[in-house]
């Protein structure tokens, strides 16, 4: 199946994304349930949403501070302020906080996130497990659970650097493919310069 159809029709999908592959789904509810059964992941756990770009991110959840001009795109994921408790069903036990990602999607990628507007993405591994570097480092369950793969080779393999600035000052939560220092000093850089003091 083609995987902006899979998106559309409620199925997961493999897509590469900057860091490693990830299991994607239709950012619903429905969308969300078929990933999480389908990962076996806890709904309290939170998943990020996947734009393909700031513009797009923006015109869902308009309410995200300009912290997004600082970092992305780039290989984050940012937990910000979320008032409006959109996507609430991403936000496991705290819906006004939501994970967002605009990384540097390779082309294939990039064109079908564009297509559905965002997706709900999560590495495609068993809880706890390593990973995807490549497709054929996914599970086979949850190959074959979903509707549509794309294989780019080999990806870089480290994750998203997770960075919560729903408080005051920033929090590394996840130290990945950007060191938890230069990711500290870029926030700092980008609030002096604009004059902001807090998210």
């Amino acid at each position: 199946m083609d995987p902006v159809a899979a998106l559309r029709a409620g199925r997961p999908v493999l897509l590469p994304v900057d860091t490693v592959y990830g299991l994607c789904g239709r950012a619903d509810e429905e969308g969300a349930r078929a990933v999480y059964a389908l990962k076996g992941r806890d709904a309290r756990q939170p998943t990020a949403l996947l734009a393909a770009s700031v513009g797009d991110l923006l015109g869902l959840v308009p309410e995200l501070p300009g912290e997004l001009d600082a970092l992305l795109p780039g290989p984050y994921t940012l937990v910000l302020p979320n008032p409006a408790r959109r996507f609430a069903w991403l936000a496991g036990e705290t819906p006004d906080r939501l994970g967002v990602r605009v990384p540097r999607l390779p082309e294939p990628t990039r064109t079908i996130v564009a297509a559905v507007g965002a997706v709900l993405a999560t590495s495609a591994n068993d809880p706890g497990g390593p990973n995807p570097v490549t497709l054929d480092d996914v599970p086979p369950r949850i190959r074959a659970g979903c509707g549509a793969a794309v294989d780019l080779g080999p990806l870089p393999g480290t994750p998203s650097t997770v960075l919560d600035l729903t408080g005051p000052e920033p929090v590394v939560l996840r130290e990945g493919a950007v060191p938890a220092a230069e990711a500290l000093s870029t926030i700092s850089a980008w609030r002096s310069r604009t004059g902001r003091s807090s998210s």
